[in-house]
């Protein structure tokens, strides 16, 4: 049963992808190398095996137990009560007959029933360490499981995230997690116990009657036949389930990290509907589970319903015959009602086998998407010196993003980058800090004369600091949030980035300073005051590179020029990448480089750029004109 389950696993365009459909079909470079199901489920095990080792043997303590308890009322309504001659194993036979026989017992019956009575004694007790380890194993996989994943997650690429969507990644990390655990601690620990019971509950009902034991045997084929006929029916609803919970997921997840945007532009009712509707379809895929899960249990109920109605006449047409006794009669029906729930329980875990496979190969997806490497021989220079684009061509898909970019940032100075939406600026950074690999044959981008693609990514990234157009704040004071770059930061240390960062001053303004929690994303903070955060986080960093991608966008032009004097005093021999559309926020500039469509059309200082009168020249009259009117 185990070895059934284990073997049945442009940027905006591609974030806008719900599923992992195509990402779920591993490359045959994958399945040679990454994880199958049988390995992924051994993998988690690791280390928390020997809790479902003892639950399992405790289930089968339980199991001989139960056995033995019908051969003794047998025995005692057959041959203590009746005159049945005593029909036990030898060494229990000797045993009678050593305290007195089968005259004794009679006298003293109720010797049997504190027998029994301790055998129900001793079998509670091996329940509960059945249930407690079983149970402890399963907390315990659960943690193995997220463990992993979430360590796994963290060393993808930036690309990978994304193509995936955060709701579907959580949903995986969650639900399906949570399903197989319990398919691994409710089911499949079980398959030991449910083996033996059905054969010894077989072997004790042959030797008793052969007839009637062939009659409820005959029934097994039956309950496995329509078990199987299920199977991959509820694989395929469950998998739709699957799925339209993850859609469901990242609509919530979406709206509540994004409630301001919704309250602002009064779409409460069209994200309500959009819920509703993905809502509605998640609940008719759950009904039409329901229902095929349904007829799969009510046939189990009938078939089942069947099997002992056959038994019960059958066997007392026997033994009204004299071919049973009625002990073995009582006996037989105890063994049936034992057999007739692990044979159930098999059939139901088929069903819940689909589930979990389902389940399985959403996490084999994660667990063997490839992690970002570094070349073997990736190594730590210098960082601080000129950095080249050479010849760089880039795209997402088929899309391209930078056409043949060539240009030079000598070390020490501050290098601006003027262009228009989707001109390529920010794939420009992604590409020199890593989050992107350029692929081979597309150019070369280097720092000191050594490619980027040659070093360590947490080398080059923990020495190009860069702070992006949409910061990110996790849900932490304010001080948390800025010296979240290094370990030992003091709060003096905190304090002169943001004095840098011209946030200080507004940050004392708040009731508990620098204790301020800026909620998730940074709610309570303002567009303006979470960029400046964002900055002095990047600045507590002091790395030789420093990358500032439009993020003084959301601050007013005085203090757009405030921050970039503290800057130039601060910044000492760091190179410095200003991305702007504010032409006044790159006029200080050493260099500036005129993007448009990907591809270089100006680059110089201001006054050279001014004197061409291409781009650069109409955006900055255009912007100089509209904060004439505005003013006036």
């Amino acid at each position: 049963m185990f070895a059934k389950l284990v073997e049945g696993g442009t940027q905006k365009e591609e974030k806008q992808q719900f599923f992992f459909r195509e990402g779920d079909v591993m490359s045959k470079k994958q399945a040679k190398t990454g994880y199958t199901k049988v390995s992924l489920v051994v993998d988690f095990l690791r280390g928390n095996l020997h809790y479902f080792v003892i639950s399992i043997l405790s289930a089968l303590a339980v199991t001989g137990i139960d056995m033995i308890t019908p051969q003794l009322i047998r025995s005692t309504v057959d041959s203590v009560i009746g005159t049945e001659p005593l029909d036990l194993p030898a060494f229990a036979v000797r045993l009678v007959e050593q305290i007195g026989g089968v005259d004794y017992l009679r006298g003293h019956i109720w010797a049997i029933a504190v027998l029994v009575v301790v055998l129900a004694v001793l079998a509670a007790v091996f329940r509960y360490l059945n249930n407690m380890y079983n149970t402890m194993g399963a907390e315990a996989l659960v943690r193995t499981m997220r463990n992993k994943l979430f360590s796994h997650i963290q060393k993808l690429p930036f690309s990978w995230h994304m193509k995936n969507q955060t709701g579907d990644i959580i949903q995986r990390c969650t639900s399906d997690v949570e399903m197989i655990k319990n398919f691994i601690s409710e089911q499949l620990t079980s398959v030991f116990r449910i083996v033996i019971l059905i054969v010894l509950s077989v072997s004790f009902m042959f030797s008793m009657n052969v007839k009637l034991a062939a009659v409820a045997v005959a029934f097994i084929p039956v309950v496995f036949g329509y078990s199987l006929y299920f199977h991959s029916h509820i694989h395929d609803r469950f998998l739709e389930c699957d799925e339209n919970e993850g859609v469901l997921s990242t609509i919530a997840q979406e709206n509540l990290t994004g409630v301001r945007v919704v309250r602002a532009f009064g779409r409460e009712k069209y994200e309500k509907d959009r819920f509703e509707k993905q809502n509605n379809i998640y609940t008719d895929a759950w009904m039409k589970l329901c229902k095929l899960l349904s007829l799969f249990w009510g046939a189990g109920d009938l078939v089942s319903g069947l099997q002992l109605m056959t038994v019960v006449v059958y066997g007392s047409v026997l033994c009204v015959k004299d071919e049973m006794t009625a002990g073995a009669f009582i006996a037989f029906i105890s063994y049936n009602a034992m057999m007739t729930w692990p044979v159930r329980h098999l059939g139901r875990m088929v069903s819940e086998m689909s589930k979990a496979g389902v389940s399985i190969d959403r996490l084999c997806y994660i667990m063997n998407s490839e992690a970002e490497k570094d070349k073997e021989d990736a190594g730590t220079p210098d960082m601080h010196g000129d950095i080249v684009f050479d010849h760089v061509t880039f795209g997402y898909g088929d899309a391209k993003v930078l056409k043949d970019v060539s240009f030079t940032i000598p070390k020490g100075t501050t290098f601006g980058i003027l262009g228009s939406t989707g001109s390529g600026k920010s794939t420009l950074m992604y590409l020199m800090n890593r989050l992107y690999d350029l692929p081979e044959g597309n150019g070369r981008i280097s720092i000191g004369g050594v490619d980027v693609a040659d070093m360590k990514g947490e080398w080059v990234r923990s020495n190009i600091g860069m702070v992006l157009q949409e910061p990110f704040l996790f849900s932490r004071t304010i001080a948390e949030n800025i010296g979240i770059t290094k370990e030992q930061l003091t709060l003096s240390d905190i304090r002169q980035a943001a004095a840098i960062a011209c946030v200080d001053d507004s940050v004392m303004e708040f009731t508990q300073g620098y204790d301020t929690i800026v909620g998730e994303r940074g709610v309570t903070l303002s567009g303006g005051q979470k960029q400046r955060t964002a900055i002095a986080r990047m600045l507590t960093q002091k790395t030789p590179i420093m990358v500032f991608d439009d993020s003084l966008s959301a601050v007013d032009a005085e203090t757009d020029a405030r921050i970039r004097q503290e800057l130039r005093k601060n910044l000492g021999d760091s190179t410095v990448i200003l991305i702007a559309h504010r032409v006044t926020t790159l006029m200080q500039a050493d260099c500036i480089l005129v993007l448009d469509k990907g591809e270089i059309t100006e680059i110089g200082t201001h006054e050279q750029l001014m004197e061409k009168k291409g781009i650069y020249h109409k955006i900055y009259n255009m912007q100089m004109s509209l904060a004439e009117q505005e003013e006036e």
